[in-house]
């Protein structure tokens, strides 16, 4: 038995579930998400509380159960709160700004970077060296920032480059003499 899968999805005011049939859509007061559920998992709405259960007793279902619970909820946290991620950029000469609908980055290349600004996302420069990433839809927030980290990812012996805010990047010793 799943142990995420079995916990029923508290609904917040403010925030409306529907389902009809295998589709599940949840708005709220940052916008509306929608998403289709396997045909081997359904999805109840009962007392202001979503619970997902499998139909069958096939490995399918099972399998799917939890992870549909999961994208449920984060359907009712994004339409209601909505996701954030920050990106540190370290580096000597390493800066970020936002102009218009793109992401200038100087990552001590050549060139400066360029990254279109996808919609539904919304980037916020705090600092030349703080990005904010926020949106509605969890998935697309954590991509929009893996592919920015991906342009210029911490290295290990100085620690410079673009990393989350708080993630810990192990370190290698230099060169001995």
């Amino acid at each position: 038995m799943s142990r995420i899968g079995k916990h029923a999805i508290t609904v917040p005011s403010g925030v409306t579930v529907e389902i009809k049939g295998q589709s599940v859509s949840a708005k709220g007061k940052m916008g509306v998400l929608s998403m289709s559920v396997m045909d081997d998992v359904g999805v109840t709405l009962e007392d202001g509380r979503v619970k997902v259960a499998p139909r069958t007793a096939s490995r399918a279902g099972r399998i799917m159960w939890a992870t549909t619970r999961t994208l449920v909820a984060n359907m009712v946290k994004g339409v209601s709160d909505g996701f954030r991620k920050v990106l540190e950029i370290d580096g000597v000469g390493y800066r970020a700004a936002v102009q218009g609908n793109e992401v200038v980055l100087q990552l001590g290349y050549s060139h400066e970077v360029r990254y279109a600004i996808p919609e539904g996302i919304a980037i916020k420069a705090d600092k030349p060296t703080v990005l904010s990433i926020s949106g509605i839809d969890c998935q697309r927030v954590g991509q929009v920032a893996a592919e920015i980290r991906s342009m210029r990812p911490p290295e290990p012996y100085k620690g410079k480059g673009i990393h989350y805010e708080g993630e810990r990047i192990r370190r290698k010793e230099g060169k001995k003499k």
